[in-house]
């Protein structure tokens, strides 16, 4: 046993050392009106701690503790005892996780309620070391009531802490292989088609052995500099299927699988291998291919390529980001476009539902990125084929610092955005310091004498979207900034055309600014006129959805108001007051991750009721400002029976995201699950239709009003014919 891992053994799990009232070593956390303290209250010794709910709002609430996950093993198990009184509400219970997001158990499932003496509880996770960076654990109440807890133990293999080896990770061959960290070396000839369809060729049989070949998921090869060590010769060959015939072969012979050639049960999205039949590919090596297939890696990890824990989206391992050369030499550049392509090619839950065929995209987008001339061009290339796979979540997130250049630091201290096809003045962020042009509901025409239409039309590429919606969100954002302080817009106002020159601002000096347009100040929920309660997730907290629902329960109507990215998520701790029945909200379709490019779908999510849900009307309002989890959390809302949502689509991008590192420092990602209604009814591009559609115009814009809101107003105070 290590002697460092022997100081870093846990202290105090009895409770009885205690510091400034408290004790020692632990912390606690939570939402809601609760106290945590040391207490005279005790299994064993003189001490326990406790976690007692006072006051009106009622959450949950934890102590913690936490250890690094430096130990060999294979289950991990928390044991402890825990006393009640009057838990209800929720439950009680031992909590334990592994992170990050390697296993979470809090005994939801089976927590203790009521009153209870001291009673021995359990809970044990697959502790998997080579995933997990620290272990937390504690206790937790979840509710009303109060909940004791001492001598907590912690076993792995049923093994104390002090006799548990450390795990010592062995770094693979991919690990210490370094030989093209400064550089690739590889300089590539004039480009034709035939070239191009060449390293088209490469790229997808690089890409099918990456994730296919058993040496390669075992890490024993570093792929990106394989792919460097083999260039220079494929370039030169006269015959390059015959030539990656022979470099498959020279990585040994493939061990059988016998259990290969089965699919997962009923997949919903199935590897896509049909460029294995062209005439380019030879009979050759498309029986080395398909003997891959047959016989692909059946480990259990992949050193490229994993689930997340406990959600399932990709996570791609081990991929190297060559953050040291912003603008990286034509073989890395090479390798951006070959990497993000096999990436989508199989673990893009929505390769379907793109516009473009995506077995012909590496040939059509080979081209910019070898013919790149400087940072920002490379960027643009990046940009541009995210673009083609219309999510977005798809976008260059990092590493674009030549196109941020461009586009420009300044930005203006007012917000417009689309309004009936026109971009449109809607508000200023900071509300005290109004300009006095433009006016709100003025049109903006030209922007420094290019006028809105133009700049769309040349733009439109390189905004990646889901939909039409979210590319316009971004674009009129997006084109109000510049390189300089001023800009010169030409606005329409009642009929007039007028050139304004207008003041321009880093974007840390606008007060309000914020990309989602959040009002951070404003309360999340009040009571409006006539009964109505009304709720906006742009601020709220996991607080203020228990408040809420005391405070709406007999509200004439509630308005959630979605038309931004929830600060809280808000599907389980305020959808079960929209129902009064349990009901399913949503499936997912999640990748196999011993089988790349199949996807099979998960059984529905089902929410349950409050035990006092709400009866009367409630509306959601969206648009496109409503992405990811405000759709997700749309959708939950919606399973009410009485829920109508107003408004318009929202962004048609939803599911966890998955990062995705490019050489060059570029990041972006993908959404990494399917989303589907429980009829299997889809949200990708869809984004979330309204069962009333309506949005702003320029008149109620001008005049102050939300329409929206008042429509929602309008839907409540209806009586039923």
């Amino acid at each position: 046993f290590a002697a460092g891992l022997q100081a870093q053994l846990p202290q105090n799990l009895d409770f009885e050392t205690i510091e400034e009232e408290q004790p020692a070593g632990w912390s606690t956390f939570g939402s809601g009106e609760y106290v945590t303290t040391i207490s005279e209250v005790a299994h064993t010794g003189e001490h326990g701690a406790v976690i007692r709910q006072e006051g009106e709002v009622a959450d949950y609430y934890a102590w913690a503790y936490s250890i690094p996950a430096s130990y060999a093993g294979k289950t991990i198990k928390l044991t402890g005892y825990l006393k009640t009184e009057n838990v209800s509400d929720g439950f009680a219970g031992l909590w334990l996780r592994l992170d990050p997001q390697v296993g979470f158990d809090n005994m939801a499932d089976r927590g203790i309620t009521g009153t209870t003496d001291w009673q021995k509880l359990t809970v044990e996770l697959p502790l998997k070391p080579e995933m997990t960076k620290s272990i937390v654990f504690g206790s937790v109440l979840v509710g009303k009531g109060s909940v004791w807890v001492d001598d907590l133990e912690v076993t792995i293999d049923g093994k104390p802490l002090a006799e548990v080896p450390e795990y010592v990770v062995v770094p693979k061959p991919a690990d210490l292989d370094t030989a093209f960290n400064q550089g690739s070396g590889i300089e590539f000839p004039e480009l034709t088609p035939a070239l191009v369809s060449k390293l088209t060729l490469m790229g997808k049989t690089w890409g099918l052995l990456k994730y296919h070949h058993p040496a390669i998921a075992a890490g024993e090869y570093n792929w990106d500099f394989e792919l460097f060590r083999a260039l220079p010769n494929f370039l030169t060959t006269k015959e390059p299927a015959n030539y990656l015939d022979e470099w498959i072969k020279s990585f040994g012979a493939l061990p059988p699988c016998e259990d290969c050639v089965e699919l997962p049960e009923a997949p919903v999205l199935t590897a896509d291998h049909s460029w294995l039949q062209e005439q380019s590919v030879g009979e050759d090596l498309k029986a080395s291919l398909q003997s891959l297939l047959n016989n692909r890696n059946k480990l259990d990890s992949h050193y490229y390529i994993g689930a997340s824990p406990g959600i399932g989206n990709p996570d791609f391992k081990n991929e190297a980001a060559y953050k040291n050369m912003p603008y990286p030499d034509a073989g890395f550049r090479y390798l951006a476009a070959i990497r993000f392509w096999n990436m989508i090619h199989y673990y893009f839950p929505y390769r379907l539902e793109m516009d473009v065929d995506w077995n012909t995209a590496l040939n059509e987008n080979i081209p910019a990125f070898l013919d790149a001339k400087n940072e920002f061009e490379y960027e643009r290339a990046a940009i541009k084929m995210i673009g083609q796979i219309k999510d977005t979540h798809a976008n260059l997130w990092g590493g674009n610092n030549a196109v941020q250049e461009q586009r420009g630091k300044f930005f203006p201290p007012f917000r417009a955005t689309f309004v009936e096809g026109e971009l449109t003045v809607v508000d200023y962020y900071d509300p005290d310091a109004k300009t006095t042009a433009p006016l709100v509901g003025d049109v903006i025409t030209y922007v420094d004498g290019k006028s809105v239409e133009e700049y769309i039309k040349e733009n439109e590429p390189y905004f990646p979207a889901s939909n039409q919606a979210a590319r316009l969100r971004d674009i009129g954002e997006t084109m109000l900034r510049s390189t300089d302080s001023v800009a010169t817009f030409t606005i329409r106002r009642d009929g007039r055309s007028l050139p304004i020159n207008i003041k321009l601002y880093p974007r840390k000096d606008i007060t309000g600014y914020y990309r989602w347009y959040r009002r951070t100040k404003d309360p999340s929920y009040k009571m409006l006129k006539d009964s109505i309660g009304y709720l906006t997730l742009a601020n709220v907290t996991n607080e203020d959805y228990a408040a809420a629902k005391k405070r709406f329960q007999n509200a004439k109507g509630i308005i959630i108001d979605i038309r931004n990215y929830p600060s809280a998520f808000g599907p389980f701790a305020f959808g079960g007051f929209l129902i009064d029945e349990p009901t399913p909200f949503v499936k997912f379709s999640n990748m196999a991750p011993n089988n790349p490019g199949y996807f099979t779908m998960t059984e529905p999510i089902t929410i349950m009721p409050d035990p006092a849900p709400f009866t009367g009307k409630v509306v959601v309002l969206i648009n496109e400002l409503s992405q990811s989890q405000a759709e997700y959390t749309t959708m939950a809302f919606r399973a009410g029976k009485n829920v109508t949502v107003i408004g318009s689509t929202t962004a048609g991008a939803d599911g966890n995201v998955s990062p995705i590192p490019l050489p060059g420092g570029m990041r972006t990602m993908l959404s990494g699950l399917g989303v589907f209604y429980p009829d299997g009814g889809k949200t990708q591009r869809v984004g979330i239709v309204p069962d009333i559609e309506l949005r702003p115009t320029q008149a109620g814009i001008k005049a102050g009003r939300d329409e929206l809101l008042e429509r929602a107003i309008s839907e409540i105070l209806r009586e039923k014919k």
